[in-house]
């Protein structure tokens, strides 16, 4: 069963892991995507405003000084404005443009194609009919390029707009640097997130790594190793859960030591009185002149007095096995013969209480390494579990075989079987599950352990069409 639990005791720790990196670092992955959009927002806006800015100052201080200039006669508007093309210096990067009242492309530094060109966009008409500088951002109809445009009017002294200049540029460099801020955004977030995980993780090492030791040595107690300690490395709350786990493991330590030399004080001075008791009753019971009801009265004596010398014994052979002094003696043997010799014995105990079917192996079992005398203790614990649950007329058929090295004894019975969830804890000592039958609960116990010490297991499941099926497994000439 520990086996079985510690698989589960891993997924645990990772669940936890698990659940504090997920609560933590979404909240932290939130705030750092919430910053890093506002950051990039906030950047690239002002990346976008500069330029807009700057085109905006420069268009409107042109056209100021354009129309200081500009008399009424459109030629000299004209002049001036292909004076202005010639010597405007920022040609490599700023198109600069002469519209005329009606939208169309009078000259451009950038090229000479352009002239004659409407490009239509909404800050000409707005510069036009509003007399102010309007901004527009987009894509060029021809090349698809994203461009800013600003048009700022141009007018007479009496006020009537006389054309409009326009600076245009691309916003190649500006994009570029604005994905740069993008991805600059990116790449500090997800490194405060890496920073973010390595110190969760580093943290969560100090709290899981103690909470899973401390773990495999509660799951150890709680498997009866009572007494073991665990090292205690911190002064703060796992700690202090270290403290309470050590002292739990001694004082359970302590009240396993006092039970068991309990147990086994009482059940020593339960035998001599037990043996009187029966040696008596065995006497009474062969006085020919005992009247019938009074010998049906010393034979219940008899049976019971034997099936409480059978418990003692179980509860001394509990002690031997918990305080170490439990030992086998081993000789080689025949398992198939000493189990057809209890069969024998038990059917003359059991006068008909339960039907023994014997189905020996075909074949000869190979010998093994036991002791006979716990080997026919184990038979008679399982004969009597059979006895007990089964119904009047009840049937054990038993049967062996010789698979994969292993001497196999199976045990299989018609009574009402054992419900699953309690079948990974029948063997257990002292426990007797939801079961109202008479019993110490420690026979099936100390049958598990008395095949361990050979080397073999001892498996309980409930059989096809109901009833339990016990199979032991032992090594052949396993060295004990």
């Amino acid at each position: 069963m520990a086996e079985d639990k510690a698989p589960r005791l891993r997924l645990r720790v990772r669940g936890l892991r698990r659940r504090w990196m997920m609560s933590s670092l979404l909240v932290i992955f939130l705030i750092v995507l919430v910053i890093g959009v506002l950051f990039s927002v906030t950047a690239t806006g002002n990346n976008v405003r500069t330029v807009r800015e700057g085109l905006v100052s420069k268009a409107s201080a042109t056209a100021g000084f354009f129309q200081n200039y500009i008399t009424r006669t459109y030629a000299e508007y004209y002049d001036s404005a292909y004076m202005y093309i010639e010597a405007f210096e920022d040609a490599s990067k700023i198109d600069l443009q002469f519209i005329d009242t009606e939208g169309r492309v009078m000259m451009s530094s950038y090229t000479t194609m352009a002239a004659g060109t409407v490009p239509g966009t909404e800050d000409i008409s707005g510069a036009i009919s509003s007399k102010e500088v309007r901004v527009w951002e987009g894509r060029n109809a021809g090349t698809g390029e994203h461009i800013m445009a600003v048009s700022a009017p141009m007018t007479y002294s009496d006020g009537q707009v006389i054309g409009v200049m326009r600076y245009v540029t691309s916003m190649r460099l500006v994009d570029r640097q604005n994905i740069m801020v993008i991805l600059g955004a990116a790449g500090v977030g997800a490194s405060a997130m890496l920073l973010v995980v390595l110190i969760n993780l580093m943290f969560l090492s100090t709290v899981i790594d103690p909470m899973r030791e401390i773990t495999a040595v509660a799951q150890r107690i709680a498997d009866g190793s009572y007494g073991t300690r665990i090292s205690k490395k911190y002064s703060d709350e796992i700690g202090d859960m270290a403290d309470v786990l050590n002292d739990m493991s001694v004082k359970l330590s302590r009240a396993e030591k006092a039970q068991t030399e309990f147990i086994s004080s009482v059940s020593h001075e339960l035998r001599t009185p037990l043996t009187a008791i029966t040696g008596w009753g065995e006497t009474l019971s062969y006085d020919e002149n005992l009247p019938e009801e009074d010998r049906r009265g010393v034979e219940i004596i008899v049976k019971e007095a034997r099936r409480l010398t059978k418990m003692v014994e179980e509860l001394l052979d509990f002690t031997r096995i918990q305080d170490g002094r439990f030992t086998l003696n081993a000789v080689e043997m025949d398992a198939a013969s000493e189990l057809e010799d209890a069969i024998f014995a038990y059917r003359e105990l059991l006068k008909g209480e339960l039907e023994l079917i014997y189905e020996p192996s075909e074949k000869d079992l190979p010998l093994i390494n036991g002791d006979p005398e716990r080997l026919r203790q184990v038979f008679y614990n399982i004969f009597d579990n059979a006895a007990k649950y089964a119904a009047e007329g009840g049937r054990l058929i038993i049967s062996t075989a010789a698979e994969n090295g292993d001497v196999v004894l199976r045990f299989r019975d018609f009574g009402p079987g054992i419900p699953e969830e309690e079948l990974e804890r029948v063997k257990l000592k002292f426990y007797k599950g939801n079961s109202k039958k008479r019993g110490s609960g420690i026979g099936l116990a100390v049958s598990d352990e008395i095949i361990k010490f050979h080397g073999g297991t001892m498996k309980l499941s409930n059989a096809e069409g109901g009833g339990t099926l016990v199979t032991i497994r032992i090594p052949a000439e396993e060295k004990i």
